[in-house]
């Protein structure tokens, strides 16, 4: 079955409907590569992506350990390189509700975080910082 269907707008802008749910997203070249910057940019999507997938292991971690999951917010950092143009690193920051976690509930959550299939499925040169607040 399909995943998805792109469709090219013009003006370096994308439609993608996710071909199960009807759900559309629209991408939008950044300001810094001929584009407008109006919606997320496909390397926007990318380092989103990885937050976006590291949240749903630490929310399948927290189901199954019963370990409460309040609050979880993740800032998504994006570095690009050039020459190849390319997204060289991406800082994560994550913050959770967690003051009462003690350091068993907090390595499962954060190894869960590091093996999720988006980090997993991304080159080795990306370098991927994480950071975890407990407030």
């Amino acid at each position: 079955m399909d995943t998805a269907i792109v469709t090219y707008l013009g003006n370096l802008r994308t439609s993608a409907t996710h071909v199960r749910s009807g759900e559309t997203i629209i991408t939008d070249a950044p300001l810094d590569n001929h584009g407008k910057g109006e919606a997320f940019s496909p390397t926007d999507l990318m380092s989103t992506s990885l937050a976006c997938c590291m949240m749903t292991l630490m929310g399948i971690a927290a189901e199954a350990k019963s370990i409460p999951l309040n609050g979880l917010k993740a800032r998504v950092v994006k570095h690009m390189e050039s020459d190849p143009r390319r997204v060289g690193r991406v800082e994560l920051h994550f913050e959770l509700e967690g003051k009462e976690l003690d350091n068993r509930q907090r390595k499962i959550l954060e190894h869960a975080a590091r093996t999720c299939p988006v980090a997993q499925s991304l080159s080795k040169e990306l370098v991927q910082e994480l950071s975890f607040g407990y407030v």
